[in-house]
């Protein structure tokens, strides 16, 4: 089985380019949704985010309460992922399709050193207008926001260095055109 590593800075079309891989049947892992497991009611972050950070759970962790309280304490963030890592890393290790293709869709792909784990790595990125545009159209989106996780991102220009393979997301006609391309190319170079 080949392994993409897919990933994109907020904005850039990650989650609709993996949602592409998947409307082919391609299996896809989604780290953002391995999260929403971990801190549903009854998932497996529940007990120690409310041991760390008791105000930010109720029967689930509330997303929202954490990402006020890391715009208020920035070192915040290293206890919460000291935490969430491990069992999102164990979510994604239990991810074992029968298929000749898998995509793992994980944001930090880079920056977490995941990329080691993968035989390829597919960059989703846009210009950098176009990914403001399209940060700030989020309900609830502020410029505050917006900057406080490109501050935690890695520049697009060093995950063009290091990606295996790069899709610009201009529209959705091209993207899907790319996505198609890029799953022939992988299937004949592994054959």
């Amino acid at each position: 089985m080949i392994r993409l590593g897919l990933t994109g800075s907020v904005g850039m079309g990650k989650s609709t380019t993996a949602a592409m891989f998947a409307a082919v049947g391609i299996p896809v892992w989604d780290a953002d949704a391995a999260v929403h497991r971990l801190y549903a009611a009854g998932g497996a972050a529940v007990a120690p985010m409310a041991a760390a950070f008791p105000d930010s759970v109720t029967d689930h962790v509330d997303r929202a309460v954490l990402r006020d309280l890391i715009l208020r304490e920035p070192e915040a963030l290293t206890r919460i992922e000291q935490i969430v890592h491990p069992l999102v890393a164990a979510d994604r290790d239990a991810f074992d399709p029968a298929a000749d293709i898998a995509v793992y869709d994980v944001p930090l792909l880079f920056e977490n050193g995941i990329d080691t784990a993968m035989d390829a790595t597919l960059l989703v990125t846009a210009p950098a207008a176009l990914q403001r545009r399209r940060v700030l159209a989020r309900p609830g989106m502020t410029e505050r926001s917006f900057a406080a996780i490109l501050s935690r991102q890695m520049p697009d220009a060093e995950k063009r260095s290091r990606a295996t393979h790069i899709i610009e997301t201009l529209d959705m006609d091209a993207t899907r055109a790319q996505v198609h391309a890029l799953i022939a190319y992988l299937r004949s170079s592994h054959a």
